[in-house]
């Protein structure tokens, strides 16, 4: 079985290469001539702010002096100013708000590239609006090329899954391979399905589902293990395409106010990253995960090259228990309140699961899975407690991406065995509009469970899953102190007693994702000797109302010292 469903090779996604040339930003990298990040400033000083530190020691401040690639002072204006001297760029800040820079601790890095490029569904609403959209996509790329991405979501039209009859006849000359929102089923029209010689003989894929119409033809979704069919039948992207879809990747998350992202990929991913890195020209931090039953191969790469420096670290493994809530692929203990005949699936077996954990972890490696369902979820805390226990103690961070319907029984097991929860806040407010129908208000009490899990001494990891979610911490931080829902349906919150504070939720996106990455030395927080990874907005964040956490803006992004986004030219 594999030990990764088919959305984490960005690689293989690229099949928009021709239709990219067109539509990607004008800066964007070629193959050849790599545009190189920004130097360093050689002093900066930003005076008048509201500086919230992450350091325990000193949460507030307001003025830091910036010295190349670090932080050489924190403290009140006139201490930095006098430290500074008149030669050194100031800024004034005039009461905005400084954090350090944003870690998304769950990103697919070079997918959320592309996407950018894609046909875009996620705001589809109709079916019409659905198959409109992709009509006139279609329309201007060439015959042939694939159709990929498009991020939709069948609740946002009701619920109705969509078929390959909805699309074939608007894309005639264009294979179609679009997928929903959280990656974990696909669409197909019968152009792709064609390709990949998937008919009604086709056997069914362990972990994985082919969706059959009443005559037993596949209806064009694919979910899970199932996807696998379809990918040797994807041309794979050049280079060249690849670096452009990195290039516009780290300015899109500049803009937010990402500075260090943890990508969950595989290994054609890191050859991408590393071409960038030989040229300097990195603007986002990436700690690069590779698939976990790949574990002897990343033993060996450690043991060769290290895990790296502060710009492209490598280290991790990134596995799979199960699917996704709204693809009814969770592994679930009970059966879904809305197909009371179906527990979900785990997508690797738990047998897998623990041999790939075993030997990561003999080798001293970090092992991260992803883990939905509250069955997905008790299965991989107890291999990890198992692991753990047959090796003995050490510092290895095991982590649970999405960690999302916890039994009520495992949120204190975070806590008492030291497994991070990788979480994502902007789920909780986009599936609340629709979860409780799937799995029933008693369980989704246990759901994102972000203060009971702080509560019971778990240290938390905030990201986005971007290309499923925006990789927008400030919406991230709005979710995670609010939990309104995105159709506005729980004013006061979606299980309100889950929601944390605003300083919680920025820890968890700075401090948190750090110690999730082992970055906790370099960055995370603000203090004489950190690297300058510093984010400006145009508010406090603690002195407003929850409310209005999503229309705060970044003003400024520094990564290393480099400004990498000035919305107002304020450090030029």
């Amino acid at each position: 079985m594999t030990s990764h469903p088919t959305r984490s090779g960005a690689a293989r996604l690229a099949t928009l290469a021709l239709s990219l040339l067109s539509l990607l930003p004008a800066h964007a990298m070629s193959q050849t001539a790599l545009a190189a990040a920004p130097a360093p400033v050689p002093a900066l000083a930003i005076v008048n702010a509201r500086i919230w530190t992450g350091d325990a020691r000193r949460p507030w401040a307001d003025a830091l002096l910036v010295r190349g690639e670090r932080i050489e002072a924190v403290g009140s204006s006139a201490e930095v100013k006098k430290r500074a001297g008149a030669s050194v760029k100031t800024v004034d800040a005039k009461g905005m708000m400084v954090t350090p820079g944003f870690i998304d601790a769950h990103v697919h890095f070079l997918d959320g590239g592309f996407a950018l490029a894609s046909v875009q569904l996620r705001d589809a609403k109709t079916k019409e609006t659905f198959i409109r959209r992709i009509r006139e996509f279609a329309a201007t790329v060439p015959a042939g090329t694939w159709i990929l991405n498009g991020d939709w979501d069948h609740t946002g039209w009701g619920g109705e899954l969509p078929e390959r009859s909805w699309i074939d006849s608007i894309t005639p000359n264009n294979p179609v391979w679009i997928n929903r929102l959280d990656g974990h089923m696909n669409l197909a029209n019968s152009l792709a399905l064609a390709a990949a010689k998937v008919s009604r003989d086709t056997k069914d894929v362990a972990g994985g589902t082919i969706v059959r119409d009443a005559a037993g033809e596949p209806t064009g979704i694919l979910k899970d293990n199932a996807q696998e069919l379809m990918w040797s039948s994807v041309p794979s992207a050049s280079m060249e395409m690849n670096l452009r879809a990195l290039d516009a990747a780290m300015s899109y998350v500049a803009e937010r106010g990402v500075t260090s992202v943890h990508h969950m990929g595989s290994w054609s991913d890191l050859d991408v990253f590393r071409r960038a890195h030989d040229a300097g020209a990195l603007r986002t931090r990436i700690s690069a995960n590779v698939p976990l039953s790949t574990w002897a191969r990343l033993r060996d790469e450690v043991k060769a090259h290290g895990h790296g420096d502060a710009w492209l670290r490598i280290g991790g493994l990134k596995g799979f228990v199960d699917g996704s809530l709204g693809s009814h692929t969770a592994a679930m203990l009970a059966p879904f309140t809305d197909a009371p005949n179906d527990t979900g699936l785990l997508v690797n077996t738990a047998k897998d699961l623990h041999d790939w954990t075993d030997g990561a972890d003999k080798a001293g490696l970090q092992v991260i899975v992803h883990a939905i369902g509250d069955r997905a979820i008790r299965t991989q805390l107890d291999i990890f407690a198992r692991v753990a226990n047959e090796h003995g103690a050490r510092d290895r961070r095991f982590r649970i991406e999405h960690a999302q319907h916890i039994a009520p029984a495992d949120i204190a097991r975070f806590g008492e065995l030291g497994v991070i929860p990788s979480m994502q806040p902007y789920h909780a407010i986009d599936d609340g509009r629709w979860a409780d129908r799937v799995i029933g208000a008693e369980r989704a009490k246990g759901t994102y469970a972000f203060k009971s899990l702080l509560d019971h001494g778990a240290k938390l990891a905030f990201g986005s899953d971007w290309f499923v979610a925006p990789p927008t911490p400030l919406e991230g931080i709005y979710a995670a102190t609010t939990r309104r829902t995105l159709d506005d349906k729980h004013p006061g919150g979606w299980v309100p007693e889950q929601k944390i504070t605003v300083e919680q939720a920025l820890r968890a996106y700075t401090s948190g994702s750090a110690y999730a990455g082992f970055q906790e030395k370099d960055v995370g927080v603000l203090k004489p000797g950190m690297l300058a990874d510093v984010v400006m907005i145009d508010r406090d964040l603690t002195r407003v109302a929850p409310e209005t956490i999503r229309d705060a803006r970044v003003m400024l992004t520094m990564v290393g010292g480099r400004v990498v986004f000035d919305r107002d030219g304020v450090a030029h």
